[in-house]
């Protein structure tokens, strides 16, 4: 089975992919709001994913979510780098996931829970 990751784009990584081959593969989502690239991986890829991140899962649409930010961010910066869309970028994400997931643990610092009021 094949599964994919989103990576969204704003104004400053449009600018860092464009003119490139990867620029033609821009989808987009939310009717036409935002921007996203996609990138097709395999089972074992997705197993490592997986594996990786506690919080990741895959939704209905086969689609990888609930990444943590370091992680989506190390993998737009891999994709502008390649060129590429395919699963080595990917590959290349998961060849450093130890220091990925020392930036991952201190998100919690950044992204506070939000406060919730009660009546």
């Amino acid at each position: 089975m094949e599964y994919t990751l989103e990576v969204f784009l704003d104004d400053y990584r449009l600018g860092k992919i464009k003119g490139s081959s990867v620029e033609s593969n821009i989808e987009t989502a939310f009717g036409g709001e935002l921007k996203v690239l996609k990138v097709k991986v395999g089972e074992e890829v997705k197993g490592d994913i997986l594996k990786a991140f506690e919080t990741a899962r895959i939704d209905s649409r086969a689609c990888i979510t609930d990444t943590p930010v370091a992680f989506k961010r190390a993998l737009f910066e891999e994709i502008a780098k390649q060129k590429s869309l395919g699963e080595e970028v990917v590959k290349a994400v998961l060849a450093n996931i130890d220091s990925i997931k020392e930036q991952a643990a201190k998100e919690s610092d950044y992204l506070p829970a939000p406060e919730i009021e009660t009546e």
